[in-house]
């Protein structure tokens, strides 16, 4: 399917247009976070401690009189950091977990089959929660974590699609026209596993989002001095009975983007698979695949 197309079956879905809508505008929030927020997310004022929602602080204050708008703003930009972060590493080593799996000698593909097999029975918070104890505390380690471990998932996925697009005529032309197994890698193979592809990282990263808050509500992801939605939610947590509200926002926040890139992996694999029909009246409606 041309890129066109499937961008506007895209967003003709509602779950489609409800993930664009809200990963944009965790991104916006983040970038905007980057230059401006209410307050110093850090910054501690006693006198204001336990405000509810009003002027100036629009969602309250916590028991260090830290704007929580402003922290939630500061935690979307750590949300941010750590997803792209994530799936950069993910995509790195998925891709070369799959090429490898699919396009070596019979003995590596066997291999590699096995070791993904063997990683993929281990859960990825699981995995950076190992790492995490181990390397202490930082959003870099949950990076890497989640990165290493959800490329596992990225690579059994993609590695049948890159094997069942090798045998395809258009690539055996390719070949016997003198391209070599690079360049047919380039300008074939990994265009056309691209859907399957961009899918699994837009899971991944609800996977990246997951973990940093679980991780940092744990306190082995993000470090004190770093605004964090899972770090805040654990803190606030502790006054649940007495200030319920101000639980709310880093819970909201959390759980809207979670559900944002997942209804978004959904959309688009619906939009990018051609076995799945898409009829005008029930476009915004899951499809049943087409099953020969």
């Amino acid at each position: 399917m041309r890129r066109g197309s499937w961008l506007r079956e895209l967003w003709r879905l509602s779950t489609g247009r409800f993930g664009v809508i809200v990963v944009t505008a965790i991104a916006l929030v983040a970038a905007v976070s980057l230059l401006w927020t209410p307050f110093d997310p850090q910054h501690v004022d006693i006198a204001a401690r336990w405000q509810g929602p009003g002027w100036p602080h629009l969602l309250g204050t916590d028991g260090s009189g830290r704007d929580i708008l402003s922290l939630v703003m500061g935690g979307a930009r750590t949300t941010v950091f750590v997803a792209v972060g994530s799936a950069v590493i993910a995509a790195v080593f998925g891709i070369a977990l799959a090429a490898l799996g699919a396009l070596t000698a019979r003995w590596m593909r066997e291999s590699i089959a096995v070791l993904v097999d063997i990683l993929i029975a281990f859960p990825v918070l699981l995995i950076a929660l190992m790492i995490a104890a181990i390397f202490g505390r930082s959003l870099w380690v949950v990076i890497w974590a989640v990165g290493i471990g959800f490329s596992v998932n990225i690579a059994r996925v993609t590695r049948p699609e890159l094997r069942r697009v090798l045998h395809s005529d258009f690539v055996l032309a390719a070949r016997a026209s003198g391209l070599t197994g690079s360049q047919n890698l380039y300008r074939h193979l990994l265009p056309n596993v691209a859907p399957v592809f961009i899918v699994q990282l837009s899971w991944g990263m609800a996977v990246a989002v997951l973990a940093e808050a679980g991780l940092s509500y744990l306190g082995v992801g993000a470090s004190v001095t770093e605004p964090s939605w899972g770090l805040l939610l654990a803190e606030l947590q502790q006054f649940l009975t007495v200030h319920p509200l101000s639980v709310l926002w880093p819970g909201l926040a959390i759980t809207i983007t979670v559900l944002g890139l997942n209804l978004l992996g959904d959309a688009l694999r619906e939009a990018t698979d051609p076995t799945l029909s898409h009829r005008g009246d029930d476009a915004g409606m899951p499809q049943r695949a087409v099953i020969a």
